[in-house]
């Protein structure tokens, strides 16, 4: 199975900006989710595949999160600028086999919280 750590979460102000890394022990195609207390997880931002360009965002973020990756690597990143209040929730790197499988590997998740 493919195992993924997150890092880069913390404490920031709104209007700032945060990196978040996710390093995973093989090669997938990954992506983010998160989930704030008390309501579903959902889907931020996504990337389909090592080589390819594709990348997928939920509206809520296009324009302030970008997802890239590093193949060599085997490390995706999410840079979060303009940061809001409602961005606040535990972030997950996900992972999957292919682009036509549910996503099925977790990371433990990385705190992001913006105060205002």
């Amino acid at each position: 199975q493919v195992q993924l750590v997150e890092s880069g979460g913390g404490l920031v102000q709104a209007g700032g900006s945060l990196r978040l890394s996710c390093a995973a022990s093989g090669r997938a195609f990954m992506g983010w989710f998160r989930q704030a207390p008390g309501k579903e997880r959902e889907f931020v931002a996504g990337i389909t595949s090592w080589s390819g360009d594709s990348t997928y965002y939920a509206d809520s973020v296009k324009g302030r999160f970008t997802i890239s990756r590093d193949d060599a690597k085997n490390t995706v990143y999410l840079q979060m600028n303009s940061l809001k209040p409602e961005d606040t929730a535990l972030y997950y790197c996900a992972a999957r086999p292919n682009t036509f499988s549910a996503y099925r590997y977790w990371g433990q998740g990385t705190q992001v919280t913006v105060s205002s």
